[in-house]
C-alpha cells in the first residue's frame, strides 16, 4: 500500500488523512521532546515546537544533545 491509497481509502470511510496525522504527531510530541519527534519524522523543529505548544506538551525546556557527562 503506498499514501496515496491510503488516503484514497481513509476518506472513502470517511477519516480525513490530514487530521488524523495532525493528531497522531501531536500525541507523540507529547511522549517524547519535539526536536527527537521532528528529526525522527523530517519535521521542521519550529514545527514540532508548534505541535507541542498546541498539544499542551510539556517538553518546552528540553536541551537536545549529549546529556551523559
Amino acid at each position: 500500500m503506498n499514501p496515496g491509497s491510503l488516503q484514497a481509502h481513509l476518506r472513502e470511510i470517511g477519516v480525513p488523512p490530514q487530521r488524523g496525522r495532525t493528531s497522531a504527531i501531536r500525541q507523540l510530541v507529547l511522549q517524547a521532546p519535539a526536536p527527537v519527534i521532528a528529526r525522527a519524522l523530517g519535521y521542521h523543529d519550529k514545527t514540532a515546537t508548534r505541535l507541542v505548544t498546541e498539544a499542551d506538551g510539556t517538553w518546552s525546556r528540553y536541551a537536545p544533545g549529549d546529556h551523559s557527562r
